[in-house]
């Protein structure tokens, strides 16, 4: 293939995927727009939604680069199999790693809030609504990327070219998604 193939291929697969993650961004946008009782209820929440969206990008592009790794040096198959131990490790990886950093980005927020003497809600609630949101999403990301990447595989598409925008988006419109959705159980389990 020459240089100007390889490039057309690549446009060819990323533009379309692109362009959704765009619109799932704007949507994600227009979901925290719309969170404005939550954030004043809870103080210290608008700081931990960058940190919160960035992990959900890191660690299920990881899962992601992992997977189209695999698919390409044959060690894995590209099909779903509860039976493969290489994907299950790799999931199970990703899903530890996204609650545990959620957990942690709730403590740091606390703390960093603490420092510049600036008011946070309670440490058990910024940690319940983050692990919560981190569990939730960490399951549907899972389900997004295990599928994008199988899925384009077989259809003879680059995973490494799909993975990223994909989990970037997904990861903003389902992270923004149950951040909302946690922090308003929390709320009505009575932590604020």
């Amino acid at each position: 293939m020459t240089v100007r193939e390889v490039a057309v291929e690549a446009y060819r697969e990323a533009l379309p995927v692109l362009g959704l993650s765009a619109v799932g961004g704007l949507f994600a946008g227009v979901v925290l727009g719309g969170m404005d009782a939550e954030l004043e209820q809870v103080a210290g929440l608008l700081v931990l939604v960058p940190a919160l969206l960035a992990t959900r990008g890191n660690v299920y592009g990881s899962l992601g680069a992992r997977l189209g790794s695999a698919l390409h040096q044959g060690l894995i198959d590209p099909r779903f199999s509860t039976g493969d131990y290489r994907v299950n490790a790799a999931v199970s990886a990703a899903l530890a790693n996204g609650v545990l950093v959620s957990g942690l980005a709730a403590v740091m927020t606390v703390a960093l809030l603490a420092v510049l003497g600036r008011p946070s809600a309670p440490l058990a609630t910024l940690v319940g609504i983050a692990l919560i949101a981190g569990l939730v999403s960490g399951l549907l990301l899972t389900v997004a990327v295990v599928s994008v990447v199988f899925v384009g595989y077989r259809r003879g598409l680059n995973p490494d070219t799909l993975a990223g925008p994909v989990v970037t988006t997904t990861g903003d419109v389902v992270g923004i998604a149950t951040l909302l959705l946690a922090t308003r159980l929390v709320l009505a389990l009575g932590g604020g």
